[in-house]
């Protein structure tokens, strides 16, 4: 058994789940009018209403002692102080200084980060404006109208859903691309119809050696070189890298290379110069207003006790339905067609962070870890995976994202949104009973005997948990808060179960073995020492294709 299974708090917990597991929140709601009041916060205009939970005031007492036996807030005071709290790769985790706002030094290694964070923000707000304003044109003297990022993982995932997020931001005559996947039909996909003469690539990794990413990029120059000359390389080409050699050997002009630290992990790296995409589509004013969102919810992350943390309880509370009532998937389901990425982002953000098997000593650990994420924006949820959140013996806790303003107030259209947002959440607190269905259903005229048939099919058990987030509207600077939000969950949690959060290790074994498969896949090697199905594979496959490229 571990430390953290034993400790006294965690001791408590499964005693008090003992007594809470049999109660509904309807019968809760019922009791207690004043549980919203209760159960919710509010920052910066951003409101958390966690009161559809399966808690009462001592769930949250225990749930908060567990925080503290667990040294949280300490933890969190680490990573705001730039302590390498990454252990495993022994470097700070100090995302938190890439949208400081404040004056305030932020210290890592006995050296103020800030001035590099800052020289870096006027480098790329130089560039967005000599783009946007058509200073910086192509080799032909042609203005920019396409960027074109090209990246993987944090170098994309974070883009894209930043800029899906506010299109409404977005200028009609410079537009947005990605290239991630290395299935040469994304590549070919993407560059379709485009005007070689008016894109602008960013080639988006940390030590210009991605596979993926390079790959595309030589081939991305390749289709710009055909088309307009080698010299037109170092005038549709720039880097967020810090590998100066090999940018330079790519062609790019090392005076457009844009840098960040080994502090920044990529998952959490939007905020750096790998935002540099989102800066010249929306303006580097946006980039930052997205910042000053994400810097007011470090602020409130950073001073609020553990009782009025927004990230802290929405972190305390994962814990209680993973640990405590088994539950082992999470559903995030924004109500705004915005944040349509947003979910599959948080995948990156939370699975890649938080799915361990050994804790902070390196023993395997006897608890539930990170959760299995999903989702998807409402209403098109709603008629996509609903049926098993209402009525599927699955169980999984939910947060629901609101927005209570549209960039485009159409008639009905966001009221009927919002009464979807707010009757889902209701829906599944309170359920329906098998004695309100027969009631409904004899009130209809039905037979008894059609009745007994029906009535078990429309019988919704509820006690389904949510929270709900609300923002005013979806701009920068909520995004910013939301991003941020769930990042300091996503920290919490580590701490809570005594993990990295902050490697990735299992994202190497497939990559190492790759590079061993694909000689073999190529015919240069002999397969010779693959498993039976590996080596079927691979001359099943050689025998399917005609050619290799």
């Amino acid at each position: 058994m571990s430390a953290l299974t034993q400790s006294t708090a965690w001791q408590a917990l499964e005693a008090h789940h003992r007594e809470i597991k049999p109660l509904h929140m309807r019968d809760l709601f019922e009791q207690d009018p004043e549980r919203f009041e209760k159960f919710s916060e509010r920052s910066t205009g951003l409101l958390l209403d966690y009161s559809k939970n399966r808690i009462t005031e001592e769930t949250m007492k225990l749930l908060s002692n567990l925080a503290d036996e667990c040294g949280v807030l300490k933890a969190r005071d680490r990573m705001f102080a730039g302590e390498h709290i990454n252990m495993t790769e022994d470097r700070a985790v100090f995302h938190v200084a890439l949208r400081n706002r404040s004056e305030r030094p932020m210290m890592v290694d006995g050296r103020d980060v800030m001035p590099d964070v800052r020289d870096v923000l006027n480098k790329m707000r130089r560039f967005t404006q000599d783009v946007r304003s058509g200073t910086w044109r192509g080799v032909t003297g042609r203005h920019i109208k396409t960027v074109v990022n090209i990246g993987i993982g944090g170098s994309d995932l974070g883009v894209i859903m930043a800029l899906q997020s506010l299109r409404s931001y977005q200028r009609d005559d410079l537009s947005p691309r990605f290239i991630s996947n290395v299935d040469s039909s994304h590549l070919v996909e993407t560059l379709r119809n485009l005007d070689p003469e008016t894109t602008l690539f960013i080639v988006a990794s940390k030590t210009f050696t991605t596979q993926e990413t390079m790959l595309n990029a030589t081939s991305a120059r390749s289709w710009l070189v055909k088309r307009l000359g080698s010299g037109a390389v170092s005038k549709h080409f720039v880097a967020v890298s810090t590998n100066e050699e090999k940018v330079a050997d790519f062609g790019i002009d090392t005076d457009y290379m844009f840098p960040f630290w080994d502090w920044v992990g990529g998952r959490y790296s939007t905020w750096s110069a790998i935002g540099l995409a989102i800066a010249l589509v929306i303006g580097m004013d946006k980039f930052e207003e997205m910042l000053e969102g994400a810097h007011a919810m470090d602020e409130h992350f950073r001073t609020s006790p553990i009782e009025h943390n927004m990230p802290v309880i929405m972190a305390l509370l994962g814990v209680w339905y993973s640990n405590f009532f088994g539950w082992s998937t999470h559903a995030v389901l924004p109500y705004d067609q915005y944040l349509t990425r947003f979910p599959q982002y948080l995948q990156q953000v939370d699975m890649e962070s938080n799915g361990k098997r050994v804790d902070l000593e390196g023993r395997p650990v006897d608890y539930s870890t990170g959760p299995i994420v999903f989702g998807h924006a409402g209403t098109n949820a709603q008629h996509s995976f609903f049926q098993l959140l209402h009525q599927g013996s699955w169980k999984c806790s939910m947060d629901f994202i609101g927005v209570a303003n549209n960039h485009h107030p159409l008639r009905e259209h966001q009221t009927i949104l919002l009464s979807n947002f707010l009757a889902q959440t209701k829906a599944l607190m309170r359920g329906k009973t098998e004695d309100e269905v027969r009631a409904e259903l004899k009130a209809e005229g039905l037979s008894d005997e059609k009745i007994d048939l029906v009535a078990p099919h429309k019988t919704f058990p509820g006690n389904k948990p949510t929270n709900s987030i609300i923002l005013p509207l979806v701009t920068p600077f909520t995004i910013g808060q939301l991003l941020a939000l769930y990042e300091h969950k996503i920290f919490v949690q580590g701490i809570l179960w005594n993990i990295n959060s902050f490697d990735q290790w299992g994202v190497e074994l497939g990559k190492e073995l790759a590079s061993e498969i694909k000689p073999k896949l190529m015919g240069e090697v002999p397969i010779m020492d693959e498993d039976s199905s590996t080596a079927g594979l691979i001359h099943y496959m050689k025998r399917l294709k005609k050619e290799f490229i």
